[in-house]
């Protein structure tokens, strides 16, 4: 993607689970239970602010009707998560852990903790509201060669986790509502988007120092707000993998300026969105014959067909300046989101089964000219708010970039998921009492404050015989402790630990196998049957691929693929034998006939051998024969 005559102002939010024994607000330990004893039903009702206001995301989850159903179980929730009791006093553990990475980035720490209520409109909590609490302002996060001025650091509670969306309901499962997160959010900054993704690592790096940090999939998320020429942003929310940063802003960066651009050529046209943008006509007499699988359904469902004309759009809506990126996208897009099947516009017909002759019938219904585009809708009764969406959102095709929220898709692309939230979310909680912040206090997380990551850097390369590309990946990984502890306990090379949970790991799981089926306990076994020879380090990626497919363990493997380890007696015999049998080559190439004999061997004892011992073996052997010739 070329972003090169792109710029585009870039703010992080980010929010990582903290690894502090027990929920925010409760004694729940954390951790996943989808086993439900107990249910509970509820429905989203919108009310007004005191202005007379309704917000317009939570007007937008409330015409979706669906019911909010929560899965119960006491062994990882209890009757604050149900909203039945009021919340136990904030876990300290957490407000200390905050206090250290407010340290960390020279924050300025509040003198007062103040649990506030935070509207959420979709339903992941059941109160309707997150709690959260200002810990620290200002302060400056070093990211290599730049400095990212920070704005806010927060402790609140996590959602609840949708375990299913079905088209009547959301189910989430109240196991993570409650688990404490840090947010922090980093000022708005003009930079390439390999910067911000070198930015987030920088700050993820820094809390994972810190000790606080949980580790593994879903603990950390961040949220991408992304604005281009003064435009407001549109914030993409939950980005989980860092390498996805960079494709998601230059994506970004793309749909807005062709928005900007799409703007800019209808003014040019002397268009305007009141002249330009007609209303729905319903449509449905012209198509009651019509061959189309997707209208006839449609109309069989008791849905109809309208149409609405765009004066001047003709080709704008298949225009696609860069990949993925089109006005028929954007609406498609909003009409999934409204629960809509999606739309149908001209510049794509015919097509879909609807043929010349339907499309010149529309044409004339609506009075369409040849410069003009128009829009089919397939809606039901209770569509209109959607319908009312979806033209708003052509008028405002005028407009340019419009501030919405996103979500991310696994390619790196964002699709519409709602309305920006009203800015009045917030309001004391009136349950909590305030928290005085005291020197000592300060003090005693001071004491955790974290060496910078170069000093670490290099103390893991000296301590463990690391190169610097390995220190970086192990530090980094999930898998940090189980390292620690494989290094500690047994006699493995700590370079070969750090290959196979790293590199050995990423392999397997670019051949489409789901590595978190691997659970440190089995990865652990591995490590113990490689410390007592019982495999070779040739056999590990053949064993972790085994474990991923059958879900057993390491040791199970070992029998399926009958990798029993050859004697130190036979595996001698065999070299000596394979040097013998190819004493042409051996005369020929002399010491160059190491690599061909070697890969012979190779294929006969991979996994049941080490390599390094063959290699010695043959080495030997080689010598031996050349001397006699």
């Amino acid at each position: 993607m070329e972003t090169r005559p792109f710029k585009a102002k870039v703010g992080l939010e980010l929010h990582q689970q903290l690894n502090v024994g027990r929920k925010l607000f409760c004694d729940c330990p954390i951790m996943e239970y989808a086993e439900a004893e107990y249910k509970i039903l509820r429905y989203l009702r919108p009310t007004q602010s005191e202005l007379g206001e309704v917000d317009p995301a939570v007007m937008f989850e409330f015409r979706k009707n669906k019911a909010n159903i929560y899965i119960y179980n006491s062994k990882a929730s209890c009757l604050v998560e149900c909203d039945e009791e009021p919340p136990h006093p904030i876990n300290m553990d957490a407000v200390k852990a905050a206090i250290t990475v407010a340290l960390a980035l020279g924050s300025k720490v509040v003198e007062e903790l103040h649990v506030m209520r935070k509207i959420v409109i979709d339903g992941s909590n059941t109160t309707g509201f997150q709690r959260t609490v200002l810990v620290a302002l200002d302060g400056v996060l070093k990211a290599d060669d730049i400095e990212v001025p920070v704005q806010t650091i927060s402790v609140e509670e996590d959602a609840a986790r949708l375990v299913e969306e079905r088209d009547d309901a959301k189910v989430f499962s109240l196991d993570r509502l409650g688990v404490p997160l840090i947010e922090i959010s980093l000022a708005p900054i003009e930079a390439d988007p390999k910067t911000v993704e070198r930015v987030a690592l920088a700050l993820g790096r820094l809390l994972r120092l810190t000790g606080f940090a949980a580790r593994g999939i879903g603990t950390i998320r961040q949220d991408i707000n992304i604005s281009i020429e003064g435009f407001p942003p549109c914030e993409v929310k939950g980005v989980q993998k860092l390498d996805l940063i960079p494709k998601i802003i230059e994506y970004e960066m793309m749909r807005q300026y062709h928005l900007y651009n799409v703007a800019r050529l209808l003014k040019e046209k002397g268009l305007d969105s009141i002249s330009s943008i007609g209303e729905y006509v319903d449509v449905t007499c012209l198509f009651e014959g019509a061959s189309s699988r997707i209208v006839r359904n449609a109309l069989d469902n008791g849905k109809k067909v309208y149409g609405i004309k765009l004066k001047g759009f003709r080709g704008l809506f298949k225009m696609e300046p860069y990949p993925n990126v089109r006005l028929g996208l954007e609406l498609a897009d909003m009409a999934r989101a409204y629960g809509l099947g999606g739309i149908i516009h001209s510049d794509e017909l015919p097509a879909y089964g609807i043929s010349s002759e339907d499309v010149e019938r529309v044409k004339a219904y609506l009075s369409v000219e040849e410069s003009d585009a128009f829009v089919l809708v397939l809606a039901g009764e209770r569509d209109y708010d959607a319908l009312s969406a979806l033209r708003q959102r052509m008028l405002r095709f005028f407009e340019g970039p419009v501030p919405e929220t996103r979500g991310p898709t696994g390619d790196g692309r964002t699709r519409y998921s709602r309305p920006r939230p009203g800015s009045a979310r917030m309001y004391p909680e009136t349950d909590i009492p305030l928290i005085r912040v005291t020197r000592e206090l300060i003090e005693e997380c001071r004491k955790f404050v974290p060496k910078p990551w170069s000093e670490v850097l290099r103390d893991y390369m000296q301590k463990y015989g690391l190169n610097e590309k390995l220190a970086n990946q192990i530090l980094d990984s999930v898998y940090l402790g189980l390292f620690e502890k494989v290094c500690s306990m047994t006699k493995l090379s700590p370079t070969l630990v750090a290959v196979v949970l790293t590199e050995h790991l990423v392999t397997v799981s670019r051949e489409g196998l789901d590595i978190s089926v691997l659970d440190e306990g089995m990865l652990f076994e591995l490590f113990q049957l490689l410390d007592s020879g019982r495999v070779s380090k040739e056999s590990v990626i053949d064993i972790l691929k085994c474990m991923c497919k059958e879900g057993v363990s390491a040791g199970d493997c070992v029998k399926r693929l009958g990798l029993k380890p050859i004697s130190e007696e036979d595996l001698a015999k065999m070299v000596h034998e394979t040097v013998v049998s190819n004493r042409a080559i051996v005369e020929s190439l002399k010491e160059r006939s190491f690599g061909p004999l070697m890969g012979m061997l190779m294929e006969k004892v991979r996994g049941k051998a080490d390599g390094g011992k063959v290699s010695r073996l043959l080495k030997e052997e080689i010598a031996k024969l050349l001397q006699n010739i």
